[in-house]
């Protein structure tokens, strides 16, 4: 086991992160504090070499299954894959795309799976440093310029930090990323029924097979066994 000091890892991460602060953070501000929710973004870039593949959850999970088994699942990449990620299960992005999905009427950003692109959640990550290093594009988006290009094509100001970043990126270049079958990031929170969405939210909820991962975001109860 090793622990890694929060204080030490943000001030390596904050001049690789600061610009997409303003985009993805909830304060009007880029502070040195939000880097650390970007800590997956630039993983690579601070984690020492030998570190070639890592799993970065969020700690309201419940585990129905071995945790090797999600390991795995990094079997499965794709050439140019760099991030395993579960798809948002929540009408969050329908909403944070608003603007441009009124000037793209056809769009699939925001749409419901299957063929949707309903946007990521980041509560169950698979980082593949080495592909993260190697990937040119990968570290292009990464630039400040190129973020903010982004950003200006598709109206986008978010609060969500490195889940913001990757649905963003995803929209754009699915190619990067390994989709995760739901049942590995089960995300419980209904926030969005009650705020607007209650017509569609369960064509994003949807979620079947056996649950492997619980994930009870926005506080929500986990159930129990």
């Amino acid at each position: 086991v090793i622990i890694h000091d929060v204080n030490e890892l943000t001030e390596k991460l904050f001049p690789i992160v600061e610009a997409m602060q303003k985009h993805f953070s909830a304060g009007s501000g880029t502070y040195y504090s939000d880097s650390i929710f970007f800590l997956s973004v630039a993983m690579h870039r601070i984690m020492p070499k030998e570190i070639t593949k890592i799993i970065q959850v969020d700690l309201d999970l419940k585990y129905k299954t071995n945790i090797r088994d999600l390991f795995e699942e990094f079997d499965n990449f794709k050439e140019g894959a760099v991030i395993g990620i579960a798809r948002e299960m929540q009408p969050v992005y329908r909403h944070t795309f608003w603007q441009y999905r009124r000037e793209n009427p056809q769009t699939r950003v925001g749409e419901p799976p299957p063929d949707g692109l309903p946007g990521f959640n980041s509560g169950v990550l698979l980082l593949n440093l080495e592909a993260m290093r190697r990937s040119k594009l990968y570290n292009q988006l990464l630039e400040p310029a190129m973020v903010q290009k982004l950003t200006e094509k598709y109206h986008f100001k978010g609060h969500l930090g490195d889940q913001d970043f990757f649905t963003m990126v995803g929209m754009e270049h699915p190619e990067l990323f390994h989709v995760l079958d739901c049942t590995w990031n089960r995300q419980l929170c209904t926030w969005w029924k009650d705020h607007g969405y209650s017509d569609v939210f369960d064509q994003y909820f949807r979620c079947e097979g056996e649950v492997k991962i619980y994930h009870g975001n926005c506080n929500t109860p986990i159930p129990e066994d």
